[in-house]
């Protein structure tokens, strides 16, 4: 059986020192192949259209909401949707082609192992470690309109976890570690925000012990040494700041609402 259909769809904005390193395994073996970006003006487009001719400019209305504009595009029932931070490599290709040849394949939702780099070595343990689901069957698959961390959600999951790694290359420096991890933070209390939530900073600093603990020793961050570490206390700064920027957005409410 030949190997069923592949889109696959990146969003973009200013990644033009990493995007040939992404899409050019991709150009040539998925499909179509769909850069969806939100107004780059490093050149990113430039690059982006040597790969394929479905370069599309938009808005951003968050990471969700994008996720799901790519989708309207994608023409396959199976969808691939890499970042422009992430590698696939040959022999994840070929894993690839192996089960979407399957005959008689029953899952719809397929994960790979993420090699997350930090500081130009992998971290083998914690939550940069779990499988991520990247490939899914298209029908009634849907992101969650969130502004960071929009979960796929889909009719019907039948989990399939693969051999072969996907490269991460998240950071491109210690600044932005903790630029990016600063942003999806409030990014994250804005959402919790819009459903009403609630913070204290007591509750964020004990956020800060939970989410170090977490990742450092139940999910086995020591064993990465030096990097674990690092990375526990960046989780548990992320914990931090995501409950402090709720905080700060419950006391400017409840101003206004004083002021009325």
């Amino acid at each position: 059986m030949t190997r069923r259909k592949i889109s696959c769809f990146m969003i973009v904005c200013n990644e033009a020192d990493r995007i040939d390193a992404s899409l050019a395994p991709l150009a040539g073996w998925v499909d179509q192949l769909i850069v969806l970006d939100s107004g780059s003006t490093d050149g990113t487009l430039e690059l982006a259209k040597k790969y394929t001719d479905s370069v599309y400019q938009t808005d951003w209305p968050g990471f969700g909401a994008q996720r799901n504009r790519a989708l309207t595009y994608c023409e396959h029932d199976w969808v691939l949707n890499i970042d422009a931070d992430e590698v696939i490599t040959e022999e994840l290709k070929q894993e690839i082609d192996a089960v979407l040849s399957e005959p008689n394949l029953d899952a719809t939702f397929i994960k790979f192992p993420w090699h997350t780099f930090l500081f130009g070595k992998t971290l083998k343990h914690g939550r940069y470690a779990s499988p991520q689901g990247k490939l899914f069957l298209k029908e009634g698959a849907n992101f969650k309109h969130r502004s960071v961390h929009e979960s796929l959600e889909m009719p019907v999951e039948n989990v399939r976890i693969l051999k072969s790694p996907l490269l991460h290359y998240s950071w491109r420096d210690y600044y932005h570690v903790q630029e990016k991890h600063l942003k999806y933070a409030v990014l994250g209390a804005g959402d919790k925000a819009k459903k009403n939530k609630k913070s204290s900073l007591s509750f964020a600093v004990l956020r800060f012990f939970v989410d170090f603990l977490q990742q450092y020793i139940f999910r086995l961050g020591f064993l990465d040494g030096k990097r674990g570490f690092l990375m526990a206390i960046i989780l548990g700064q992320y914990g931090f700041h995501k409950y402090a920027a709720l905080w700060a957005i419950n006391q400017e409410s409840d101003s206004v609402k004083e002021d009325k």
